[in-house]
């Protein structure tokens, strides 16, 4: 299919509401995307780093600091290491707020009606062709994912 490069993941887990919004709009609006259930699909370190890696501000926006295991247990998730931190998560994937949805050039956690608009926009990008005006940046970021 054209858009193979442009497939998107979200990151789900059975019963979050938000998570269902999410598959919605992307079915809706016809959007590729891989579902991962954080519960049946563990994620492996390298995917954790890369999560990591695309927030504005790391473990904020990945962790909830309310979730049980935290609050619980007394969790200082800023006086962990990086490789701490991955294990933690690796081990306790309920931490992460949910849904989580990443594509090769957006990131949102949780769903946001207004925010998720990007990747409509990022998707009618992917369709330009040489009849289109903005061909030369949006032509230009296709042949990069090719």
């Amino acid at each position: 299919m054209y858009y193979n490069y442009y497939v998107i993941v979200i990151y789900t887990s059975p019963g979050c509401a938000s998570c269902r919004k999410v598959r919605k709009f992307l079915k809706d609006n016809g959007h590729e995307f891989i579902d991962k259930n954080i519960f049946t699909t563990l994620l492996n370190e390298k995917e954790i780093k890369y999560l990591l890696s695309r927030t504005e501000n790391g473990s904020d926006d990945l962790i909830s600091r309310r979730s049980k295991i935290i609050q619980n247990n007394n969790i200082d998730i800023d006086s962990m290491s990086t490789s701490e931190l991955i294990n933690f998560i690796k081990n306790n994937p309920s931490v992460l707020r949910r849904p989580i949805i990443i594509d090769v050039n957006n990131f949102q956690v949780g769903y946001d009606e207004e925010e998720i608009e990007i990747f409509n926009k990022v998707k009618e990008l992917a369709k330009c062709d040489k009849s289109c005006s903005h061909y030369e940046t949006c032509g230009k970021l296709r042949r990069e994912f090719e």
